[in-house]
């Protein structure tokens, strides 16, 4: 799935944002190598297959959206046997590759002893990537994404070694601390550190907004691999703009048209049973929040107070009427 001699572009996991649904648009819109799932969480029990099967159902159809994009499954947790178990489950419910979440920092998270929490203890990496690993067929790839560290950047590089030691295919890695959250600055350089002295591939992710951005962390991490979250969100065009500097694709970005990518998620939300009017405008409003705060999306401001889907569609409409936007 991941070639360390090909580059790649990966669709993030964000936690009620890029679900089947959002998974199915990118992969209608975007230009993206994979996509990875939000987490599904371990906690006193092992994951049940019908809980894969329903809050990952690309598992029906090949581990893949129904618009081609293939999906990775994510789990977290800190119970190394749990955690073996669930992956387990998980390949025999359909995953083809399962990616450990060392990075969540949400405090609930944390609390209950996972996600960034276990950068505080690299051997409990190892173990839980190694148990992963044994229990899940050799054919299926096992990787982890993690953040620098919990509050000191340099530690990124014993809990990526024990990452790797554990048997992991790649390793992605946030350029911030957990301490940091999604506060600025991003750290590049410690990504190209480790990329240029482990021998599996290392993902770049954080804060890459801008093919100008895509370049800087290029240069700095010397990646081949990449992966972006709100930014694909906020700017639509950006992976097909990176996608393009990586050879992935030729293609130049189509015209960004918000009438009809909104009109393709609302969809995409009806095919997957979560078309009703309220949640829709919900996830409407989640989206072009992004587009408007981090993209140059005019119309939130306007949008966002309309109560009804059709009378958003409606107001969409008008204000895409003037022009299409060219990129």
């Amino acid at each position: 799935m991941l070639r360390p001699d090909h580059p790649a572009l990966i669709l993030a996991p964000m936690e009620g944002v890029t679900d089947a649904p959002m998974r199915a648009l990118q992969g209608e819109i975007g230009a993206f190598t994979f996509a990875v799932t939000e987490f599904l969480r371990v906690s006193i029990v092992p994951i049940p297959g019908k809980v894969f099967r329903r809050e990952v159902p690309e598992l029906n159809r090949g581990a893949a959206t129904p618009t081609g994009l293939p999906v990775v499954v994510q789990i977290l947790g800190g119970h190394a046997g749990r955690m073996a178990e669930s992956a387990a489950t998980a390949c025999r419910a359909g995953a083809t590759a399962i990616d450990i979440n060392f990075g969540c920092p949400a405090p609930t998270v944390n609390r209950h002893d996972g996600g960034a929490s276990l950068l505080r203890h690299p051997e409990r990496i190892r173990e839980i990537v190694r148990e992963v690993r044994w229990a899940v067929p050799p054919e299926i790839p096992v990787s982890a994404k993690m953040r620098l560290g919990w509050d000191d950047a340099e530690a990124v590089h014993l809990n990526a070694d024990m990452a790797t030691e554990g048997g992991a295919s790649w390793i992605t890695i946030h350029a911030r601390t957990k301490v940091q959250n999604y506060k600025p600055p991003v750290f590049w350089l410690p990504i190209g550190e480790v990329r240029a002295r482990i021998g599996v591939p290392v993902i770049a992710n954080g804060d890459i907004w801008t093919l100008d951005d895509f370049r800087r962390c290029q240069d700095m991490t010397g990646c081949r691999h990449y992966m972006l979250g709100r930014s694909a969100l906020a700017r639509p065009e950006l992976s097909w703009q990176i996608a393009k500097e990586l050879g992935l694709t030729t293609q130049s970005p189509p015209p960004l048209d918000w009438l009809r990518i909104t009109s393709r998620f609302l969809y995409w939300l009806d095919a997957y049973g979560k078309g009703s009017p309220h949640y829709a405008m919900v996830r409407m409003k989640q989206w072009l929040n992004f587009a408007g705060s981090f993209g140059e999306f005019a119309h939130f401001d306007t949008l966002k107070k309309i109560k009804t889907e059709p009378e958003f569609m409606a107001e969409l409409r008008r204000l895409s009427e003037p022009a299409l936007v060219a990129v």
